[in-house]
């Protein structure tokens, strides 16, 4: 089955990605986060402004990776703002970029698991959790870490592509076929990925940052959790937070209405995107 998603593959263009960005030494994962900034909040704003969400605001942004679009945020009037990510690695290209664009004074980056941050309670005004629920071992913990951290009538801006879509398997750095994680199985994708990958630069940085081992040694893709859409809303139902705002946007407006549809709504749907209120 590996030669045949191999094949597969070779029939799709690979999207653009910043891992292999910064390989070709186009850009790096820093710059390329700056610049989709505004891509990472364009949905909010269909219920609230860029002000309401930043200006003057101490803000934290769960996931941040190297903070290029923390320092975006930073840019739009924050009193302060605090990246959380649980790879270090990348604290020196976020602290250069702060640097680049005038906002070391505004952004600091913390390493730590975004289930057990070191804040105290009711620190923040404005919680961005962009891309990260579906990568959190623990979501369930995670927002009730957030509703702690966060001061009371904050708002936690929330949005994730739930599993099943086109890319939802997060692969597309070297995998372009889309729902490719639908047509065949994890240990095929596996198998594949690793081939495809382990001789770039940074091939076995990729392997070991998406593959795990469980207890019995069985290999997996310990970077997400395969988010759904029908189990994030159980976890919100079941949190702290009032839904404020809830969404769920179709991959085109082609699919706006299969796309409300129980089963096609998890294949049809780019970004589930939620504010919610303590």
């Amino acid at each position: 089955m590996r030669k045949l998603c191999m094949t597969v593959n070779k029939m799709f263009k690979l999207p653009v990605h910043p891992f292999n960005l910064n390989n070709e030494g186009k850009k790096t994962y820093a710059e390329w986060q700056y610049e989709k900034g505004i891509d990472t909040i364009k949905f909010y704003l269909k219920y609230t402004n860029i002000d309401e969400m930043f200006k003057d605001k101490v803000v934290l942004d769960i996931g941040c990776g190297a903070a290029g679009k923390t320092i975006y945020y930073a840019s739009m009037g924050v009193e302060r703002i605090v990246g959380v990510e649980i790879l270090g690695k990348y604290r020196d290209e976020a602290e250069q970029l702060a640097r680049k664009y005038g906002m070391e004074d505004k952004f600091e980056f913390v390493c730590a698991d975004a289930s057990k941050t070191p804040f105290e309670d009711e620190t923040f005004d404005t919680i961005i959790m962009n891309d990260a629920m579906e990568h959190v071992d623990e979501p369930e913990k995670v927002l009730e870490e957030c509703y702690r951290i966060l001061k009371k009538n904050g708002r936690l801006y929330l949005n994730f592509p739930p599993y099943n879509h086109p890319y939802g398997a997060h692969l597309s750095d070297a995998i372009g076929m889309p729902w490719v994680h639908v047509f065949f199985s994890e240990k095929t994708l596996i198998e594949t990925y690793k081939e495809l990958v382990r001789d770039l630069p940074d091939g076995k940085e990729r392997i070991e940052f998406r593959i795990g081992k469980k207890a019995d040694g069985t290999e997996y893709f310990s970077y997400i959790n395969k988010m759904t859409i029908k189990r994030a809303k159980t976890i919100l139902q079941n949190s702290s937070f009032n839904v404020e705002y809830y969404s769920e946007e179709p991959l085109r407006n082609i699919f706006r209405y299969p796309a409300r549809l129980p089963v096609l709504k998890e294949f049809l749907v780019k970004m589930v995107v939620c504010v919610l209120r303590k």
